[in-house]
């Protein structure tokens, strides 16, 4: 994943047995599983040896070659190769279900090419015995109480509201599930993977699969938990903990009072499942025994597929409210009533479930918990569908297949809910809004009661700005399309695959780009299953482009799936034209490009700390106020590609990486293998793809015209063996527009300012051009914008006036007859100080880019009424210009004190209490140092 992407399984806090619920697991470890003898293979008879399964097989070895490093010492995969990675897990020997869910589905890939299914089978026992907690580890499972799940206590959209009292004067449902599970497994045990491990014990908890301790520092995996406080907890702001808590680490209570309030805390294990992960294991156990079948050796894989079948009955629990309260129109926690039956079953794939219990010195006890909110980019209809109709997959649970029925309906409705104008998918939707059974904003749309929330889960960045999470779930989708002909998943992808296929491009000379970061407006109609709406106030826009070749791969495996059952050629072209492209960048270990990791000048941030709480870490480190992202990980100093982070923060350029992690470079893989196996070398052809040929260059490039913010040029079509589908203009080397005629204006520039154009044509699959030669063009003298032609627009991103954090948005609009560089604009947003002397100001996000924004504290000569400081916005020249009535869109910011002591904002000047963009007239903006907008404070 890339900086766009800080995926996280988010924080729960509730508690059973009066004691902190946290996250955690315990396991027991296995041996290496390492790819087979090439003696071992057995040749399937369906398999061929053309260049997609050879790329595959060249893949997959690379994956598999224990020099390249992609296994621990104990056969588990790590999340990354190169261990200096900060994203969702913090370094890159840590582990994810995520990381074993491709690991599964990778040796599937494998048994289908060569027969040989001993891998995957491997894959799941190492699992067992490592990322399922056993029985040790979750050994008081018998003190659970269905008719009492677990202790409600409220979410918080601040870290800083954190710890979160445990109320038990809050109703919580019953657990419908719990006993059908024990009686038709033998257990009270939950069989689902925790989502994170640390496989190098870098931390140093040593919560050692298999032992139901904490041994501390050595070498060994060990279960770990990092989120825990609320939306707005992003990677640099989370405090990692054990998930066996015996005391031995943290503070008087271990770390478990720094995310609950209790009377009194007991020592406890707890674990978190990514719903994702075990439906994506599911996922690739359908296709085992779907290849495995076709070879005549379904036994081969029978026990393994059982085990898949067994997770998906306890995967069940993602589809319950968090407190099993009744699904639908829930406005605060005591209206909202306790569940009874399967009121509290909403059916999608929520973020997750959670489990855990004490340790028995204060008695068994056990709770359970799901989660009201669900995400598009989670939904998995294929494994419902598996789950529901394919009898060696059925679960044993009695409810079980209906479930999974109504689970694979629900989702489906939920996709066309959420699909935007263009075809995009939109974020989700709460049962639970800010995590506490809050009233949604006026007007929020619905779908079966639960409020539309378009950043869903995480604020930080928001939740669904990452195109990943529309290629993951749109690629179950298309294989589900392809597998069970569903015409409601082929009219989803109908409208996405266009969408997605206009924004991705592919050059002669191998360059790509995929869209990276996405932009969302409006919302979508409130849901009415039998006369759905059209969502025609909802839209996406791509707001970023990049190469991340992992999402790539997702991309190039939904066109595939698509394009097979389809027949539809330009997205098999695309397909194939993408994963060659993503292919020529080959390292010895795997595909990778380089990224540019700027989000890595948040290292030194300070994490927040309850005042008053201290405690020591495993290795020594104290931990409280003024406990920094970097001092709570001694081991950063010593990486050796720490130096390059280090002269970033000493104010030198943004670090660059190649990083190979284990999920994108199996994804990768599995890429090669699918269109070989669908489009590719395995049909005898080339299916319908066969077009490799780009357009000719476009000639006689010339511009027509120029005003002072505008260039407008034309030239001369392109052909084509089969047809041009667009043409791609670069502005000075940049992307600007993709216009299907043979003209087009660039708008939205500087006076009297030069700039260069090229153009290159493009196919239907994805072949493109070489550029033509640039040609000059230089904007005319004045046009600006005039004094007073801006505006400043205002929400408040912060409901508590006291606490330790300024959080608004901003919008900066032109409102003159000509373009506005950016450049030329400050904004002053104007508060008291209260006592603080140093302060931190974060972008949390940008619709035009974080880095492209500036943001500081201004100490001010004198105070004036409501300010004493201010901060001040402004813009990098990459911000570039505002066309007139056009705005920057939204923009998060985030102030804090050194020390995190509160603020006091109630008599801050340039403070709102509005929670939608409203023209504020108490936040100033200057346009080359002279005042636009606004009045200052006097």
């Amino acid at each position: 994943m890339s900086d766009k992407s800080l995926l996280s399984r988010r924080s729960f806090t509730a508690a059973a047995g009066g004691a902190l619920v946290a996250l955690g697991a315990g396991q027991a470890l296995a041996n290496a599983a390492e790819a087979p003898a090439a003696s071992d293979a057995k040749p399937a008879a369906a398999a061929a040896d053309g260049p997609y399964t050879q790329a595959f097989l060249t893949q997959y070895n690379k994956i598999k070659d224990t020099a390249n490093g992609y296994f621990s010492p104990d056969g588990i995969p790590y999340h990354c190769v190169e261990t200096l990675i900060v994203e969702a897990p913090d370094h890159g020997h840590q582990t994810t279900s995520e990381a074993f869910s491709f690991w599964i589905w990778l040796e599937a890939a494998y048994g289908r090419v060569t027969g040989n299914w001993t891998p995957f089978n491997r894959a799941w026992e190492v699992a067992e015995a490592s990322i399922i907690p056993p029985h040790i580890d979750q050994a008081t499972n018998s003190g659970y109480n269905p008719s009492s799940p677990a202790t409600y206590a409220p979410e918080h959209p601040e870290i800083s509201s954190y710890p979160s009292r445990l109320d038990s004067g809050v109703s919580v449902g019953a657990d419908p599930i719990a006993s059908e599970l024990a009686s038709s497994y033998g257990t009270m045990d939950v069989y689902g993977m925790h989502w994170l491990m640390d496989l190098d014990n870098v931390y140093g908890f040593g919560n050692k699969p298999g032992t139901g301790d904490e041994l501390g520092p050595g070498r060994m995996a060990s279960f770990i938990n990092s989120y825990q406080r609320g939306a707005s907890e992003s990677v640099w702001e989370t405090i990692p903990q054990p998930c066996t808590d015996k005391f031995r680490y943290g503070g008087t209570n271990g770390y478990l009072d720094l995310f609950t309030g209790d009377a009194q805390y007991a020592q406890q294990w707890k674990y978190t499942n990514a719903p994702d992960a075990d439906a994506r294991a599911v996922q690739a156990a359908y296709w085992a025994l779907t290849w495995a079948t076709a070879q005549g050796n379904a036994s081969a894989v029978s026990a393994s597929v059982a085990k898949a079948a067994k997770m998906g009955d306890y995967l069940r629990y993602s589809m319950f409210d968090k407190y099993f309260k009744r699904v639908g129109n829930c406005t605060s926690p005591t209206s909202c009533p306790a569940g009874t039956g399967r009121e509290a079953q909403h059916y999608l794939l929520s973020w997750y479930y959670a489990w855990g219990g004490s340790l028995g010195s204060g008695g068994a006890w056990a709770w359970r918990i799901g989660d009201g909110v669900a995400h598009q980019g989670y939904q998995n209809p294929l494994a419902a569908w598996a789950l529901s109709t394919v009898p060696s997959l059925t679960p044993k649970s009695p409810t079980a297949k209906g479930d999974w029925q109504k689970s694979l309906t629900r989702q489906l409705e939920f996709l066309r809910w959420l699909q935007s104008t263009e075809g995009a998918l939109a974020g989700g939707c709460s049962n639970s809004w800010d995590g506490a059974y809050a009233t949604p904003p006026a007007g929020s749309p619905t779908f079966y009661g639960m409020a539309y929330d378009w950043q869903p889960v995480y604020h930080d960045p928001p939740s669904n700005n990452w195109f990943g999470m529309q290629v993951w779930c749109m690629e179950r989708v298309a294989q589900f399309y392809y597998a069970s002909n569903n015409a409601q998943a082929k009219a989803i992808l109908d409208k996405w695959v266009p969408w997605a296929s206009s924004q991705t491009t592919v050059g002669a000379d191998g360059s790509y780009r995929i869209p990276s970061t996405l932009s969302w407006t409006g919302q979508p109609d409130t849901w009415n299953p039998t006369t759905p709406g059209s969502n025609a106030g909802l839209h996406c826009t791509v707001a970023e482009f990049g190469d991340d070749v992992g999402v790539g791969a997702a991309l190039v495996m939904t066109l595939t799936y698509y394009a097979a059952k389809s027949g539809n050629a330009n997205a098999a072209g695309l397909a194939k034209s993408l994963l060659d492209a993503m292919a020529a960048h080959t390292t010895t270990k795997g595909i990778a490009v380089p990224e540019t990791r700027r989000d890595y000048n948040r290292m030194d941030d300070a994490v927040y700390f309850p005042p008053g709480w201290t405690g020591t870490s495993p290795q020594g480190v104290r931990l409280g106020s003024g406990t920094t992202f970097m001092s709570m990980r001694p081991w950063l100093r010593e990486d050796p590609d720490w130096p390059k982070v280090q002269t970033y923060l000493d104010g030198g350029a943004p670090p660059v990486f190649t990083y190979h992690r284990f999920w994108a470079q199996s994804s990768l893989a599995l890429a090669l293998a699918s269109y070989a196996e669908l489009l590719g070398d395995e049909d005898g052809g080339g299916g319908p793809d066969d077009d490799l040929d780009p357009p000719t260059v476009p000639t006689s490039l010339r511009v027509t015209g120029t005003t002072s913010t505008s260039v407008s040029l034309s030239w001369t079509a392109s052909t084509d063996n089969v047809g041009v589908a667009a043409y791609d203009v670069y502005r000075d080397g940049i992307p600007v527009g993709t216009p299907t005629a043979t003209t087009y204006t660039d708008s939205g520039l500087t006076a009297a300012t030069r700039y260069a154009y090229s153009v290159r044509a493009r196919d239907a699959s994805g072949n493109a051009s070489d550029p033509t030669a640039e040609v000059p063009a230089t904007t005319q003298e004045g046009g600006g914008n005039p004094t007073g032609g801006v505006k400043v627009q205002y929400k408040s991103n912060d409901s508590n006036a006291t606490d330790n954090s300024i959080r608004l948005a901003l919008k900066v609009a032109n409102t003159g007859t000509g373009a506005l560089s950016l450049s030329t604009v400050t904004v002053r947003y104007w508060f008291t100080t209260d006592g603080g002397t140093s302060y931190t100001t974060w972008c949390d996000w940008a619709q035009l880019g974080s880095s492209n924004v500036t943001h500081r504290v201004v100490n001010m000569p004198s105070a004036r009424t409501g300010a004493d400081r201010y901060l001040e916005v402004g813009f990098t020249a990459g911000a570039a210009s505002l066309n007139a009535n056009a705005d920057t869109g939204e923009i998060q910011l985030r102030v804090h004190k050194a020390d995190w002591a509160n603020f006091n904002e109630a008599d801050d000047y340039s403070r709102g209490t509005n929670t939608s963009f409203a023209d504020a007239t108490k936040i100033t903006a200057y346009v080359n140092g002279q005042l636009a907008w606004g009045t200052e404070p006097s």
